[in-house]
């Protein structure tokens, strides 16, 4: 039977290591967001459009694999549980596939290198999926408290920020210590790749799903995409979520553009990436008790407009600002950013009792694959476009040297500043649409609770 309400407080042992898995993942995909169109364009030697069209055709052709995943796992039946099993056979080959993606082949051909990239960052994400899809699903099943799973999900984010951190700075530095770019990347693949998967061996070991879900009727793949489509709060956060992560997407691609290329301060690159990070470390505390203080909707607009406004302060940075003008608006970035980090993946799980509710089903996996398919489809079309944006504009790559156009940097400035502003917007727009309250997902879990008795 499942447990009481007044069971559904987890140990702090348990979050720190759920939340330790998600330092793979963000270890993994920062390292690729931040680098991929950096490495494609100035070390690989790829044009902006050619560059750009191999994470399309990376990133696109990976769309099918997520609710795949998502309804294998739901169905999946184990002793140890319907998603840890995956954590634990899917560490290595998830590696594996991000080291191969950093080697940068013999062939010269343009197109020859496009399909190549292609291919791996096609490669990557399908099996990146196996891993990833079944660990994001495990937050509804650990807890079904409102409260608990903003606190579990704050514990996820503060590994993930770390990641990000560590993302942002370390591998700068190894690449940079190799005269070869070439063997510098490769070489901090292997280091980053080998053991940034290690953290998803505490999350397998250091939790346990909930028993009776696997006692479930198994939903078929129809009644979990009928299920999608019928569940209004799961759509509204849906779009909270794709909105916010594909702002935080295109600001991982430009940033490293944005300071060295505008701000002319590539030296301090790390530096002034990492502010953003440790400003957001600290900060996740104070946007998990306002969730808790106010609602999970209220704190969300609350953190996206003072996200906005300090995207748009960005703008006005140049090359004559001093460092420490810098790292103050970077620092004030890492508040929004803990805001985006902490409160869409908590306002998704308490969609899913919506969902017990009507349909008598629990569909964690298939809603879950949604959410990374959503991300994936608007980070395909987003990520390009960002590439074709500085082919048109006149962006000369590293290895050409001279200049940039004054086009080129206006793009940048306006990628980093108006368009994720835009976007937070959209995001604000949802969360005032968005229905359940934390009273509201209270109601229905005693609905829920009084179903099973009746049940028993």
């Amino acid at each position: 039977m499942p447990a009481s309400t007044a069971d559904e407080r987890i140990p702090l042992s348990t979050k720190l290591f759920y939340g330790a898995g998600d330092l793979t993942n963000s270890l993994f995909n920062t390292i690729l967001a931040v680098h991929v169109l950096y490495f494609l364009i100035n070390v690989v030697g790829l044009p902006g459009g050619l560059a750009s069209l191999a994470i399309f055709l990376g990133r696109s052709a990976d769309w099918i694999n997520d609710p795949i995943v998502g309804h294998i796992s739901d169905r999946t039946r184990s002793r140890w549980g319907r998603r840890r099993p995956f954590l634990l056979f899917g560490l290595v080959p998830v590696a594996l596939a991000f080291m191969l993606f950093f080697w940068v082949p013999p062939w010269t051909n343009p197109l020859i290198l496009a399909a190549h990239y292609g291919l791996m960052y096609m490669l990557y994400d399908t099996i990146a999926t196996f891993v990833y899809v079944p660990y994001y699903t495990l937050t509804p099943e650990l807890t079904l408290d409102y409260d608990e799973r903003t606190s579990l999900s704050t514990a996820r984010m503060l590994f993930s920020i770390v990641g990000g951190l560590i993302a942002f700075t370390l591998p700068t530095l190894l690449i940079d210590s190799f005269a070869d770019p070439r063997t510098g990347y490769f070489v901090m693949a292997i280091v980053f790749g080998g053991l940034g998967a290690l953290p998803l061996l505490l999350t397998f070991f250091g939790t346990r799903e909930r028993p009776e879900y696997q006692t479930m009727q198994q939903p078929t793949l129809r009644d979990s995409l009928s299920a999608m489509r019928g569940n209004r709060p799961f759509q509204f956060g849906l779009g909270i979520f794709l909105l916010t992560w594909t702002t935080i997407d295109i600001i991982q691609a430009v940033l490293l553009f944005f300071i060295v290329d505008w701000l002319h301060m590539g030296s301090t690159s790390e530096l002034i990436m990492g502010s953003v990070f440790v400003s957001a470390a600290l900060f996740l505390p104070l946007w998990g008790w306002l969730s808790e203080r106010w609602d999970k909707r209220q704190a969300y607009i609350a953190g996206m407009i003072f996200f906005a406004v300090v995207m748009l302060a960005l703008i006005f940075l140049g090359p004559s600002t001093p460092l420490w003008g810098v790292f103050a608006v970077t620092t004030l970035a890492g508040v929004g950013v803990a805001a985006a980090h902490v409160i869409p993946w908590s306002i998704l799980p308490d969609a899913i009792e919506w969902d017990e509710l009507q349909t008598g089903q629990r569909h964690e996996g298939a809603f879950y694959s949604l959410v990374t398919l959503a991300q994936k489809v608007a980070s395909s079309i987003a990520l390009p476009l960002v590439g074709l944006l500085l082919d048109a504009t006149g962006y000369v790559e590293a290895n050409a040297g001279g200049a940039q156009p004054a086009s080129a940097l206006l793009a940048i400035r306006g990628l980093m500043g108006v368009v994720p502003s835009i976007m937070l917007v959209g995001g604000i727009v949802f969360a005032l649409r968005y229905p359940l309250s934390r009273e509201s997902h209270a109601a229905i879990r005693r609905q829920l609770a009084e179903r099973r008795v009746e049940a028993v």
